[in-house]
């Protein structure tokens, strides 16, 4: 039955979409001057519009080159274009808006993976991984390349020098996946070299080719980059009192072949420069918070499961490996400290592998008035994966912590089946914390064709699957599946992009309640061209709480206005009939909350986030109202040089007052490729118990919680 689907795909129809790479022998300069080595390069044109207007001639042209000589490919972009239509923002490495265009490589030929290289009409460059044949991405990634932009009177020009030996690559090919993209801001035009469905989006597996004549890629080198960093902390201790604490550090990435990456960091600062936001949450489940540490973001893509799709959170595998265990805050506010960590991942044909090894310091802490001890650990994981069927992957993930005490760990199977329009992930995995563990499952299938979609999803975890340590499952005891279908509508002209009409049944077990849960799910999506769109859906069960049997039903608004090159914002709502877990009894919960930014020029960006959380009673009357905003400027004066200033608020209305302020600044610049300065200062003040000298507790007050200043320095050098 799978291959019997892979085998109906459809059809590639870039199958002459061919670039022949010509080598030079002399260098070009990266300036955005059309030089005359140019001249004898192959050219892509006649790009396909993806967006808003599918399969309609592009209003503006685009041609694309490639050359090569010994050391790097280069990619020339001529976009041509009225100058005053141009978005040319300044920003930051991989942070930016504007005209943007990129060049994606498939250097393996496995249809799955692709760098991608993308550069603004201001020359602020980005790069990234794309996964899973482009359903997802990486944005961690960061190579060593070049790039530079030159505005004409008839449009703009990008030149791109990528290096060889800062890629990797199989030096037995004679020829890569290739394609190209630009993006129109005037008109939001997305604009390809090649061709895609427009159910299905870019695929790597449909890319053209990019044909090296009579030479192929064979950089050999040292291919070293290592990391001096030296830090200085400043940490408030009260009565006007600092603790200094300056550092260094050094990290290592290691390329001995193009096939394989060694990373070591010793004596690390793993802190992150922005407190986490703010968040409410009235479940009985601890609340997910993003890895924002360089060391553990970056390479990570070997050790995720199959499956997770970036532009859909409809099925997200089971996250075995969960990097903030390491390192992790505890109760008190103290950090476990990292002594250090190691990282190598690499591939050899068709299979990828990963190895991760850190390990963690001994720390007394206090938890609830309790002496308690973090005792030392060393954490590891492993990961092997294989591609099959052409486009499709089997892997197992093993990871493990081990202190003197006990042995905790998870090992998983994981895979997807693909086709171009359609994905079926899959997930079996088996605790074990000492001698007790148990199972855990999840399973996502995704497909959508230009009249319909079909979506499900399936997650079975066993009572005692207890991952804590490493991982972030903590839904122990429970089986959840929801499947949606239903017709989709596209539309060639008219301000309607395409609708999306969905519905289906859903199934929620808890073993907390030994009681199963029968509803259903309908919903509506609708995307305009203009860059307006909503998403409206509810739902509805027999649910059962904390033994209470009640009917349980949600409504949900969101909707997102992209229709300026100066503004965009994000608004969302809901209200639902369910179990107050925080407060301990059945009561309705609504929410609402905006997100608007602004570019008044293009070095200033201002902006905030506003959302307001209403809980009720049981008498149906509202208990409380909590609101949080968190206004910000950023100020980019140049390209790669930035300041930024935020502040996060939470106000309470049944003590009329401010309950917590987090203000943060922070001063980053890129001053060379991967090497940056960072000055960050944050502080908190919250309303928490405070005590005198006596340990007499004192009148409540907002007061400094925390305030500390880290200037961090990381300069790269490169062999």
């Amino acid at each position: 039955m799978i291959i019997s689907l892979i085998s109906i795909a459809s059809p590639n129809k870039n199958s002459n979409k061919v670039l022949h790479l010509k080598k030079i022998n002399s260098e070009i300069k990266i300036d955005g001057v059309i030089d005359n080595e140019w001249s004898i390069a192959d050219s892509a044109y006649n790009f396909f519009q993806f967006d808003p207007f599918y399969g309609q001639k592009p209003s503006v042209e685009t041609i694309a080159k490639v050359l090569a000589d010994e050391e790097a490919l280069y990619c020339l972009m001529i976009c041509y274009d009225d100058p005053d239509k141009l978005q040319t923002n300044a920003g930051m490495h991989d942070w930016f808006t504007g005209d943007i265009v990129s060049i994606i490589l498939d250097t393996f030929n496995d249809k799955q993976t692709a760098y991608k290289f993308a550069v603004n009409a201001s020359g602020v460059m980005a790069d990234s991984r794309l996964l899973d044949d482009g359903r997802n991405r990486d944005y961690s990634w960061d190579g060593i390349w070049f790039a530079a932009t030159k505005i004409y009177e008839w449009g703009y020009v990008v030149e791109m020098k990528i290096p060889f030996k800062s890629i990797k690559y199989d030096k037995s090919l004679t020829e890569w996946g290739i394609d190209f993209d630009r993006w129109r801001s005037f008109t939001r035009e997305d604009l390809y070299w090649c061709e895609y469905e427009k159910s299905e989006g870019m695929r790597i597996s449909k890319f053209g080719k990019l044909v090296f004549d009579n030479f192929s890629p064979s950089v050999t080198g040292l291919n070293l980059e290592i990391f001096p960093v030296g830090l200085a902390k400043a940490k408030y201790l009260g009565d006007n009192k600092y603790k200094f604490d300056p550092a260094a550090g050094l990290d290592v990435f290691y390329n001995p072949s193009e096939k394989l990456t060694f990373q070591l960091t010793a004596n690390p600062d793993f802190a992150q420069i922005e407190a986490d936001p703010f968040n409410f949450n009235i479940s009985r489940y601890e609340t997910y918070f993003n890895e924002r540490r360089p060391f553990f973001t970056q390479g990570n893509e070997v050790f995720n499961p199959s499956g997770r799709q970036s532009n859909s959170g409809f099925y997200r595998p089971l996250e075995l490996f969960y990097s903030r265990r390491v390192g992790k805050l505890l109760p008190d506010g103290q950090e476990v400290p990292l002594i250090f960590g190691t990282k190598a991942f690499g591939r050899i044909n068709e299979w990828e592998y990963g190895g991760f090894l850190a390990m963690t310091g001994k720390v007394d802490y206090i938890d609830d008035e309790e002496n308690l001890v973090e005792e030392r650990a060393l954490f590891g994981a492993g990961r092997i994966k294989k591609k099959i069927l052409d486009n499709s992957s089997v892997g197992v993930l093993i990871v493990g912590k081990q202190t003197k005490d006990n042995t905790y760990g998870v090992i998983d199977v994981d895979g997807a089946f693909r086709g171009s329009d359609w994905q079926l992930a899959y997930q079996f995995a088996r605790s074990f914390e000492n001698s007790k563990g148990d199972f855990a499952m999840s399973a996502g299938f995704n497909q959508m064709t230009d009249s319909w979609g079909n979506l499900f999803r399936l997650r079975a975890i066993g009572k005692d699957f207890n991952i804590k340590q490493i991982g972030f499952v903590p839904w122990t005891g429970t089986i959840n599946s929801l499947l949606l279908t239903g017709p989709r509508f596209y539309y060639d002209n008219g301000e309607i992009n395409n609708i999306f009409l969905y519905f289906g049944p859903l199934i929620n077990y808890e073993d907390a309640d030994l009681f199963t849960d029968y509803g259903g799910v309908i919903g509506f999506n609708m995307q305009l061209r203009s860059g307006w769109g909503y998403e409206i859906n509810s739902s509805f069960a027999k649910s059962k709480d904390e033994g209470i049997e009640y009917n349980s039903y949600s409504i949900n608004l969101s909707s997102w206005f992209d229709i300026s090159q100066k503004w965009n914002a994000n608004m969302w709502s809901g209200y639902e009939h369910t179990y107050n877990f925080s407060r301990e009894y059945l009561s309705f919960y609504s929410w609402f909350g905006v997100r608007a930014e602004w570019k008044p020029i293009d070095i200033l960006e201002v902006g905030s986030s506003y959302e307001m959380f209403i809980e009720g009673n049981p008498d149906n009357e509202i208990e409380d109202i909590t609101y949080n905003a968190r206004p910000f400027f950023s100020f980019t004066p140049f390209n790669n040089l930035n300041l930024r200033v935020y502040v996060d608020n939470v106000f309470v209305k049944s003590s009329d007052r401010m309950e917590r302020i987090i203000a943060g600044f922070l001063f980053s610049w890129n001053f060379l490729p991967k090497s940056w300065i960072y000055l960050a200062i944050n502080e908190i003040k919250d309303r928490s118990d405070e005590y005198d000298m006596n340990n007499n507790i004192l009148p409540n007050r907002m007061h400094t919680k925390e305030r500390a200043g880290v200037l961090k320095i990381k300069y790269l050098y490169y062999f």
